[in-house]
């Protein structure tokens, strides 16, 4: 049986349930402020930090548990008998069950606190004790989650669990740490930073990882994105898989980047189809349109409402996930026929308006991470070199727009389209041709004088060619070979236009 308990809580669900029936069994709880005024409201007799310290609580409650005779309780060895001498000599009575949360900063950061009101939401006395509990784990149990109530009840746990939740209690804190330094951070100073760190916490875990055999969990960061997947709702549908999420992030990314009225269709984190259109209907038909082969099983983003009319087309071909901003009642009649095809709606969908993006990027190896900012999407640039005639308003929208596509197709990526549309996608080959020639003959037959994004230089002129051969009139791309020369003069030669926009746009 537990027989002094020291609480301190911001969140207090089953508090009560769990404590209740250890203090009528005699174990005494030692607690702070708000927690212990919630335990007396709730009938169970508290002694106050204060009467255990015989010291007052000061500086508006910044000093409470940050005393001698608490820690001392918390931090006496049961293997070392001195410890408890020392005790016995300061007339301390040594803690067995410690029940700590910390003040709920991210709470308070979402909710727009900034400056000394946040810097208030700070837990100093919180993490403290909890670490020491923590390192004294062979003697004494600390949670620091509801979730672990029940189990500690139950007064079964042996070291070994006791040790589990004092790995708890350091990621706990850990993770508490991180939000901090984030919120006081600037994010554009992370490569200044000798150490980095990022909080995440569960909120869901997966069937299986990226196969079967793989476990995997869903994480999401604290301070909510508007347009993170972790803050949309899945309105039906089979529950989302590892590859799904990935798929949708993509297609999010991809539609996102259009002021216009946009749909994207992604397989295997690639684009297949891309499409801006007068209205949501002719902006997905178009997408569906631009590769029909590959939009089978494919993940769908769009940037306006579905209405009845696109749900009738959505539900025609075998598609894994559709994301909108919002689903009408009649569509969501129409899909509820189609059961395990998965709906979600995501309103940031819906603004339509394209941001610096202050965003990084983790990419997970095996020992550590890359971190990076994320690569935004392009506008037209008064700058950019371009090598024959003007382009008109529309041929720069057009531009424009197969830049922004080509940023998201694994590199070597090259991108074929015209009218703000998509009619050749091709990426991660090994090398540049073959996307090219990958591209160019999705391509075939679909139209004149089109255009060609490519997210790299091309190193011969081999691809412009070939690009000759196809309809292509204008290409868009950074430059940068030793042999732009060559590739310029080629293009020059076959009477194609060229931009050369001198930003790399690789996606490994």
């Amino acid at each position: 049986m537990f027989k002094r308990a020291l609480v301190s809580t911001s969140d207090k669900r089953g508090l009560v349930e769990f404590l209740k029936p250890l203090a009528d069994s005699g174990c005494e709880i030692v607690s702070t402020g708000g927690t212990s005024k919630f335990l007396r409201d709730n009938g169970i007799k508290v002694k106050e930090v204060a009467e255990a310290t015989g010291f007052p609580e000061m500086m508006d409650g910044r000093i409470r548990t940050l005393h001698p005779k608490i820690h001392m309780g918390l931090l006496a060895r049961s293997f070392v008998p001195e410890d408890f001498e020392i005790l016995k000599e300061h007339g301390v009575t040594p803690f067995d069950l410690v029940v700590v949360n910390l003040y709920p900063f991210a709470e308070a950061y979402n909710k727009g606190l900034r400056g000394q009101e946040l810097i208030e939401q700070i837990d100093i006395g919180g993490p403290s004790l909890l670490r020491a509990a923590a390192k004294s784990h062979e003697r004494l149990t600390v949670v620091c989650d509801p979730a672990d109530y029940s189990e500690v009840a139950s007064q079964k746990l042996d070291e070994k669990g006791r040790r589990r939740l004092a790995s708890k209690v350091f990621s706990h804190c850990a993770y508490y740490d991180s939000l901090v330094a984030q919120a006081l951070g600037d994010e554009n100073d992370f490569s200044e930073s000798t150490t980095f760190t990022i909080g995440l916490k569960k909120k869901t875990v997966l069937r299986y990882g990226e196969n079967p055999h793989q476990k995997a969990v869903w994480y999401e960061t604290p301070v909510p994105h508007d347009l993170g997947l972790a803050g949309s709702e899945q309105l039906q549908g089979k529950e989302l898989s590892y590859n799904n999420i990935l798929d949708l992030e993509a297609a999010v990314s991809v539609v996102s980047d259009f002021e216009m009225t946009a749909a994207a269709i992604i397989k295997h984190l690639n684009p297949c189809g891309v499409a801006c259109g007068e209205n949501i209907f002719q902006a997905y038909t178009r997408a569906f349109e631009a590769d029909s082969i590959s939009a089978f099983g494919g993940i769908v983003a769009l940037n306006e409402n579905i209405t009845g009319e696109l749900a009738q087309s959505l539900v025609g071909p075998f598609l894994e996930c559709v994301i909108a901003p919002d689903i009408t009642a009649e569509a969501r009649d129409i899909f509820s026929k189609k059961k395990n095809l998965r709906i979600l709606k995501l309103p940031a969908l819906g603004n339509k308006k394209i941001l610096a993006s202050k965003d990084l990027e983790f990419k997970s190896l095996r020992g550590g991470a890359l971190v990076q900012t994320v690569d935004g999407p392009a506008v037209w640039n008064s700058h950019w070199k371009v090598l024959g005639q003007e382009p008109t308003e529309n041929v720069k929208k057009d531009l424009v727009f197969a830049q922004r596509v080509v940023r998201h197709v694994k590199s070597n990526a090259i991108v074929i389209s015209k009218n703000l549309q998509t009619l050749g996608i091709c990426g991660g080959q090994t090398n540049r041709i073959d996307s090219a020639k990958m591209a160019l003959e999705r391509s075939n037959g679909r139209g004149k004088d089109l255009i060609l994004a490519s997210d790299a230089f091309f190193p011969f002129r081999d691809s412009i060619d070939l690009a000759s051969k196809h309809n292509i009139k204008w290409i868009i791309q950074p430059g940068g070979s030793l042999r732009d020369s060559e590739v310029e003069a080629a293009a020059k030669e076959h009477n194609i236009n060229m931009v050369i926009t001198g930003t790399r746009h690789f996606k490994h």
